[in-house]
């Protein structure tokens, strides 16, 4: 079994790592960290693992587990990577932003692989820390790898995603509080969102030299979880070659699915599941990409990872339906 640490247990990514481990048949989980409810039961932040599991946070470290996921939030792994040493043999998957450009992504001798299966399987599957992609990122750069990868990528993307309340994390805030979120949206780091690096990074490592930009709007939708993505960009090929050049590049990806069908959010909320819609007007295809923010946004896609590094099949622990209704 693979003995499992949670470092950051309180919030949603956390959360959502107890859920699929709980049942994950090749893993188990030793600690789950947290300072800040250190003693009490894992409950008492997630409600949802009431009468399911008897476990306590804790605030010490065991630092022989097999592999520890880092869910403490952006620019923090660093800072506690730096206070707490952990064994040579175990793996490090950081949910934050700290490793996932190439110039942070060697940090006091460790070398983190870019942990986007779809993109990396192979460096992945080698590797022994890991920089998880962001939620926004990882939907984006599913709707537009095949592309890159085709040399297709020739204009200007625009692009429109919404997300839920659960991608501004636990903490409450005046824009995550529910009689701001409910029945309203708005959008927020316009043009210059965080995730656009790696977005860039990646499709710079399919297409190096892609000249143009990436015009990228981001949501705040009156939902809990999901994204919901739209991509525009004009491109000459027909949508026939269009659809074969993606069900081509994700013929091996079991959690990708392509479709020329509209599509929409409840189909891949709680699950590991990204569904792609390729539609074409004139010289103009529109791309659709859903994804769970949480689950392939986040923890579902570093459990993926933890099957990829310890030579498991990466669909373990991770068939997980929607709810449609």
């Amino acid at each position: 079994m693979i003995k499992v640490g949670i470092i950051g247990g309180s919030g949603y990514t956390a959360g959502e790592l107890i859920r699929i481990l709980m049942f994950h048949p090749n893993a188990t989980l030793d600690f789950v960290y947290s300072t800040t409810n250190a003693g009490k039961p894992l409950s008492i932040a997630h409600h949802d693992l009431m009468g399911d599991i008897e476990m306590n946070f804790t605030d010490q470290v065991n630092p022989n587990v097999n592999v520890v996921f880092l869910c403490l939030g952006h620019g923090k792994s660093k800072a506690f990577l730096e206070q707490n040493q952990f064994s040579n043999h175990t793996k490090i998957i950081d949910l934050g932003n700290d490793f996932r450009l190439t110039k942070d992504a060697e940090f006091d001798g460790k070398q983190f692989v870019y942990g986007l299966p779809e993109l990396n399987k192979t460096a992945i599957q080698s590797a022994n820390y890991i920089a998880n992609p962001g939620c926004f990122a990882t939907a984006i750069q599913l709707a537009l790898l095949p592309l890159a990868k085709s040399g297709l990528l020739n204009e200007d993307v625009h692009i429109n995603a919404t997300t839920g309340s659960t991608g501004a994390g636990v903490s409450p805030s005046e824009t995550s509080h529910f009689s701001w979120r409910n029945n309203n949206m708005s959008h927020y780091k316009a043009f210059e969102h965080q995730h656009l690096g790696e977005i860039n990074q990646s499709i710079q490592q399919l297409q190096a030299g892609y000249p143009n930009e990436l015009i990228f709007v981001p949501n705040r939708g009156d939902f809990a979880r999901g994204i919901f993505a739209t991509l525009y960009t004009k491109v000459e090929e027909s949508l026939e070659d269009i659809v074969a050049k993606y069900e081509a590049y994700y013929a091996d990806q079991p959690f990708v699915t392509v479709t020329t069908t509209n599509i929409n959010m409840k189909q891949v909320v709680q699950t590991n599941k990204c569904i792609i819609s390729l539609m074409k007007k004139g010289n103009r295809l529109l791309i659709t990409s859903v994804i769970d923010n949480l689950t392939k946004g986040a923890s579902g896609q570093a459990v993926q990872n933890m099957n990829l590094l310890f030579g498991l099949e990466e669909t373990t622990g991770l068939h997980l339906k929607p709810c449609g209704f």
